[in-house]
């Protein structure tokens, strides 16, 4: 096949990217070495929710793309694994903008009875909630029915990817740290623990921005996600105990059934964070030009859609000529 665009990474803005693209009449390779289910995207918690990402203005432009595009697909949550469900942001330091508060639909102060003992304030929302587990596999085969194609394949260069495409998007999250190379990017640790429902249904989340640990539940599908972590420069994938019986109090003093619900299921994902979201252009020593769309941090599937179009974006208007925009 010959390829228009080469999308190197297959996790969520990965293969939204290509989706994007495929859907616009390019013909697209993704590139991944491993399967969106054993990518970072596939640990992800799923609510749509900016955390952990600047910058602050573009953030919230791509959040609220997103927010209207996955707010659609919750119509069809048995295909998509999207659907829409009620919660509370607690007072913890969350990141919050206004531009964000003001343009999720609905979106409210929390009441007094809204908010567990020891939280004053808070904001109530309906957004969507993403089961990763469905809707990973949805994007791979919305862009095979687009045209699109899936390849597992080692990638040691983005010439090697601009070799056979005269367009390439780097995709790569923390992967970027040494294809770019591009040491601002880094691992910011991530563990839950995921737990059998005892009647939850709405979602919780306290999270300041800065701190490395929070609170947060998430009624899924197959489970209760109860995180969590954001440990700086840690690359450890590997499920702590304490640190899993720790979520598990902080959680439980929120919903205390959560403390002797059947554990299901240990996670440990690395954020690809940097100081801001990288989403630039530059041409490859072979003479491609490359599209960079990494660093999103703890956010990727809330901007996925959002930095897909602008990334997408470049390639359609044939990169150069969109310099003067």
């Amino acid at each position: 096949m010959e390829s228009d665009v080469i999308v190197v990474g297959g996790g969520v803005v990965g293969l939204t990217t290509a989706v994007v693209l495929a859907e616009s009449a390019q013909r697209v390779r993704v590139w991944s070495r491993e399967a969106a289910a054993h990518t970072t995207s596939a640990v992800a918690g799923g609510l749509c929710w900016p955390y952990r990402i600047q910058p602050e203005a573009q953030v919230v432009a791509w959040s609220l793309h997103s927010f209207h595009v996955l707010s659609e697909l919750a119509e069809r949550p048995e295909e998509t694994g999207v659907r829409l469900v009620t919660g509370t942001m607690a007072d913890a330091g969350g990141w919050q903008p206004r531009a964000w508060t003001e343009g999720v639909p609905g979106l409210r102060a929390a009441r007094a009875e809204e908010l567990p003992d020891g939280y004053e304030t808070g904001l109530h929302a309906r957004v969507p909630l993403i089961d990763l587990r469905a809707y990973l596999p949805y994007l791979e085969q919305r862009l095979i029915a687009a045209g699109g194609v899936l390849e597992r394949r080692e990638v040691t260069s983005l010439d090697e990817a601009g070799r056979d495409a005269p367009f390439v998007v780097n995709c790569t999250g923390l992967g970027a740290r040494e294809l770019v190379p591009d040491l601002d990017v880094r691992p910011v640790q991530g563990q839950l623990v995921v737990v059998e429902n005892p009647g939850i249904d709405q979602w919780f989340v306290a999270a300041d921005a800065g701190a490395s640990e929070s609170t947060y539940i998430l009624p899924q599908s197959y489970g209760v996600v109860l995180g969590g972590t954001a440990r700086e420069g840690v690359w450890d994938r590997t499920p702590d105990p304490a640190t899993a019986a720790a979520i598990v109090r902080r959680c439980a003093a929120v919903h205390p059934r959560l403390a002797e619900a059947p554990v299901l299921e240990h996670r440990v994902g690395l954020r690809p964070s940097r100081s801001v979201v990288r989403i630039e252009v530059e041409r490859l020593p072979g003479g491609a030009l490359c599209v960079h769309n990494y660093g999103h941090g703890g956010a990727g599937i809330t901007v996925a859609w959002g930095c897909a179009e602008e990334a997408a974006w470049w390639v359609v208007a044939g990169g150069e000529a969109g310099a003067a925009r």
